[in-house]
């Protein structure tokens, strides 16, 4: 089992895998993601989905044993009432597999989100601090819309200054 640290949750550090979703700066500013989150234009049939969810939370060290990705379009997370919450993603190998060599896990603040990039490996939500709540946003109406895979397990493990 290969374990992996978590790392403080930044622009730079998630890039490869997506965006954040952070508060404007100033009053009166907006910041827009809508393009992020639009499927291709080859991509028919395909219509937005809007939900809430609501997560248990887990405790670190934590063993992630499956990953997940939407092919067809990016996926926001956006905490409604959270503390902490766990972001674990994997990029692709050539076959299109994630390398689970290159893991990687963030601690997030309650007050920020995420859109992963579409195809993008990742863990579902997992709450580190209580029970946690997000909406969530993403394109759905093809049969291959969430694609899981049993992953051998990646056991996170904190960082000194989250432990």
């Amino acid at each position: 089992m290969r374990p992996v640290a978590c790392a403080p949750l930044t622009e730079d550090a998630f890039r490869p895998f997506g965006t954040l979703i952070a508060p404007p700066g100033a009053v009166g500013e907006r910041r827009r993601f809508d393009a992020l989150l639009h499927p291709a234009p080859s991509e028919p049939g395909l219509a937005p989905v809007f939900h809430t969810n609501l997560v248990a939370p887990v405790t670190l060290p934590h063993e992630i044993a499956a990953l997940e990705r939407h092919p067809h379009a990016a996926q926001g997370f956006v905490p409604l009432d959270a503390g902490r919450f766990l972001v674990v993603v994997a990029p692709s190998t050539a076959s299109g597999e994630p390398d689970l060599s290159a893991v990687r896990s963030f601690v997030a603040p309650g007050g920020v989100g995420v859109v992963y990039g579409r195809g993008v490996w990742h863990a579902g939500a997992r709450a580190l601090d209580r029970a946690a709540s997000f909406a969530v946003l993403m394109w759905r109406g093809l049969p291959d819309d969430d694609v899981f895979l049993s992953v051998p397990p990646i056991r996170i493990e904190p960082e000194p200054a989250f432990a």
